[in-house]
């Protein structure tokens, strides 16, 4: 029967004689003087039952205590998993460990230099990023640099207004 009908019943469905729960008390009475319920109780357990029940138990409870348990999750299958699971993450993220070291390779020092001049960055800045390991004597001492260069480095690279400025600050 669907919830929807439900509201609209009106009958049980289940049905007793006339007159039953008037003659209900007396009739149970009559039968309780006549010794029925004594005599015929409605359950009968078998011939020795309660003697041999407590060992009938104690064999059902050995049994199942000698079952093995064998657990779902066991040390070698977790190893297997994890070990699949990280050789697949590996797969996918490999590409993008390769083309990130693609993208420092065509970087150029004049978009350096520009990033460092828009971020107004002075030379204590710039050598607070610069580790022991980075800078060598050797390049620093050995870097030959001939006078045309400098001069061309000066000419295009800064004004003669920044180094009269710079000058008068020191």
């Amino acid at each position: 029967m669907g919830k929807k009908r439900i509201h609209h019943i009106t009958e049980t469905g289940f049905k007793t004689p006339k007159g039953y729960f008037t003659t209900l008390e007396d009739s149970t009475l009559n039968r309780m003087k006549a010794g029925e319920f004594v005599r015929n109780p409605g359950f009968k357990t078998p011939d020795h039952y309660f003697s041999t029940l407590e060992d009938r138990v104690m064999e059902n409870v050995i049994k199942k205590e000698a079952s093995p348990v064998i657990s779902i999750f066991s040390k070698q299958k977790l190893i297997y998993a994890s070990s699949i699971a990280a050789a697949i993450a590996l797969l996918l993220i490999w590409p993008i460990f390769k083309a990130e070291s693609n993208i420092w390779n065509h970087l150029d020092t004049e978009t350096v230099e520009n990033y460092f001049i828009e971020e107004n960055m002075g030379t204590y800045e710039i050598a607070t990023l610069l580790l022991e390991e980075d800078i060598k004597e050797e390049e620093i001492v050995d870097y030959h640099l001939n006078e045309d260069q400098i001069e061309s480095y000066l000419l295009n690279h800064t004004e003669v207004e920044d180094l009269i400025l710079e000058k008068n600050n020191y």
